[in-house]
């Protein structure tokens, strides 16, 4: 019985200096420093590794800027306005270096899967069916600017997807995609 009444006061007093410890912290932030979604500056991506099957290629602005390009309009959520960005298809990206999609390498497409990285080292995963105009109806793409501009601070590349409700996919700062197969 002395053991338990021992114990909860410290508990108590524990809790209480968790919460002290956090109003601090909380007070010694100033309001409104940092909007919710604001990125902490990183470096910028100024070229882009694309890896298929093992082999790599790393692509340039004007590379990909070279490509036929498509522009699509999207909400996003995170600063509440529609943006629009111009960029290459990443279905397009992904034919033109090694995985197109035809009879051949059907199978393959609906086991294999790719890493999208950013340079702060954010990274998503897309399933290559949720890329492919052929089988979903969403549009990906690599990104190269936005409203007709370049992305300033969200590097050269970014990747971009319409049918995301909110923009947790998207990488600003893309340096790297990586398809895989599951076997």
């Amino acid at each position: 019985m002395k053991r338990a009444s021992l114990i909860t006061p410290l508990l108590v007093s524990l809790c209480f200096a968790g919460v002290s410890a956090a109003e601090a912290h909380a007070q010694t932030i100033p309001t409104g420093v940092m909007a919710e979604h604001q990125h902490a500056p990183t470096q910028p991506s100024t070229s882009l590794v694309l890896t298929i099957d093992g082999s790599a290629t790393t692509l340039s602005l004007a590379e990909l800027s070279a490509m036929p390009q498509t522009t699509i309009t999207v909400h996003n959520e995170h600063t509440k306005v529609d943006e629009t960005y111009s960029g290459v298809l990443l279905g397009a990206l992904l034919a033109k270096y090694g995985l197109p999609v035809d009879k051949t390498t059907h199978q393959k497409m609906l086991r294999s899967y790719l890493v999208a990285e950013g340079t702060d080292k954010y990274w998503v995963l897309y399933s290559v069916t949720e890329i492919e105009g052929s089988e979903h109806n969403g549009t990906v793409i690599v990104a190269t600017n936005m409203g007709g501009k370049p992305l300033g601070e969200d590097g050269q590349f970014k990747l971009i997807n319409s049918e995301d409700k909110k923009p947790q996919r998207w990488v600003r700062n893309l340096r790297s995609i990586s398809v895989r197969t599951a076997e």
